[in-house]
């Protein structure tokens, strides 16, 4: 069953998480760390999104994030 779509709240924080499948490694090298973060840098900037601290684990990341004022 699908999960509901999320409520947006204007400059709301959200914490975002995310785990490899069967909790497998999905960042293996560093070279995968940094390209995680310039991919979430871009997509962050492109959305109006601002990125306040992250954790990136062996198998998922954290992120605390702050949403901006449109959807």
């Amino acid at each position: 069953m699908p999960r509901q779509p999320r409520l947006h709240l204007p400059g709301a924080l959200y914490h975002v998480m995310s785990r490899g499948i069967e909790r497998r490694t999905i960042f293996r090298s560093d070279h995968d760390r940094t390209d995680f973060l310039e991919r979430l840098a871009a997509g962050l900037s492109r959305i109006g999104y601002r990125c306040y601290a992250w954790t990136l684990m062996p198998n998922h990341f954290h992120l605390l994030l702050r949403s901006s004022e449109t959807p």
